[in-house]
């Protein structure tokens, strides 16, 4: 007859043994192990402890030789089970990233998961599980535009340095315009919201003319101050530049952030603002719309106001737009600018780089 090996266990092992085998947290299969061990602790055999546990014996002295072996390690953790051999070869794999990534399918700007299943052989299931272990998404693009101005770097300290340390005494506005709001109203009635469907609005729909918001934004409280109109020159601009004047203190120096718009610097508006010396003009970096935080402030409106609305007139746009920002200005949020000018900086120096090495191939 088969003598089992003898289990030795120290008494730090057999408290931990012991918690195991009580615990109601760990995993059974653990708690289960620890009473195997302790039970051949007292000289018990394999297949005694298999019929006093219920398990088989020959399980009992896998465990048991895992122990004598590795210590509480051994039973704590399973040991690692081979897997079936992958039907798709490593060489496979990486010549399907490859393809993906260096090549572009005869008759189409990037592949599918049928189309390259076509080309490499595989089923379209395969594909998707390769695609998403290496983290390739050929159906998606994203848009970019890096800034070509010569500039770049003196605009951009000088904006968030305006972010991170305003000066005292003194108020920042971003301000913009937003063009060609459409008043658009839909041709039919849609379906509105309930249990089981979304709310549904028809495709199309009917114009009723435009209007265009401009919008300067306080960077302290988050607080906006807005204006429609029905054309966007640089009369329009001054015209809000005088509303911002009427609506600010008199003894507050004013930094105004502004895009390279042509309507901002035109020679009256150069004339004015030489009248107006509290008024500081700070511009953006050219194709760099993303430094000017009230763009935050439009997409928001755009989102929660706009998107899915029906106006059937110019004036019930603007009102609605009116009352948007009304409530805003009641409670509002800054938004907290945090990257660093340097950091930014570095990102756009490796585009740059990045660009220019894929132009020179």
């Amino acid at each position: 007859m088969r003598i089992a090996a003898q289990v030795e266990v120290s008494e730090a092992q057999r408290k931990q043994l012991e918690t195991w085998a009580t615990s109601r947290t760990i995993a059974v299969r653990l708690a289960e192990r620890a009473k195997m061990i302790l039970l051949a602790a007292q000289g018990k055999m394999d297949k005694e402890i298999g019929a006093e546990l219920g398990v088989w014996r020959g399980t009992v002295a896998r465990w048991r030789a895992r122990f004598i072996a590795h210590g509480l390690k051994g039973i704590e953790q399973d040991e690692p089970r081979p897997g079936r051999k992958p039907k798709i070869s490593a060489s496979k794999v990486k010549a399907i990233v490859a393809l993906t990534t260096q090549q572009r399918p005869d008759n189409a700007t990037h592949w599918s998961t049928r189309s390259m299943a076509a080309k490499a052989g595989v089923s379209a299931a395969s594909v998707r599980r390769i695609w998403q272990a290496h983290g390739l998404k050929p159906h998606r693009v994203v848009s970019f535009k890096v800034s070509n101005d010569k500039h770049f770097a003196e605009k951009l300290e000088d904006i968030v340095g305006l972010y991170l340390n305003p000066p005292e005494h003194a108020l920042v506005f971003c301000c913009d315009e937003k063009c060609q709001i459409q008043a658009l109203d839909r041709t039919q009635p849609g379906l509105p919201l309930k249990r089981g469907r979304c709310q549904t609005m028809t495709h199309d729909y009917k114009r009723h003319g435009v209007t265009t918001l401009f919008a300067a934004m306080n960077t302290l409280d988050g607080s906006v101050i807005g204006q429609c109109m029905t054309k966007h020159r640089h009369q329009e601009w001054l015209r809000f530049l005088r509303q911002i004047d009427r609506s600010t203190p008199k003894d507050r120096e004013l930094h105004l952030i502004a895009d390279n718009y042509g309507t901002h610097k035109h020679p009256n508006v150069k004339a004015w603002l030489a009248k107006h010396p509290r008024f500081h003009m700070h511009f953006t970096p050219t194709s760099a719309s993303w430094l000017n935080m009230v763009e935050r402030f439009f997409r928001d409106l755009s989102e929660n106001q706009l998107r899915r609305a029906a106006f059937r007139s110019v004036p019930e746009l603007v009102s609605a737009i009116g009352q948007y920002m009304e409530r805003h200005n009641r409670d509002p949020k800054p938004f907290i600018w945090t990257a660093k000018a340097s950091d930014i900086l570095a990102k756009v120096t490796r585009a740059r780089a990045k660009l220019n090495k894929m132009q020179s191939v």
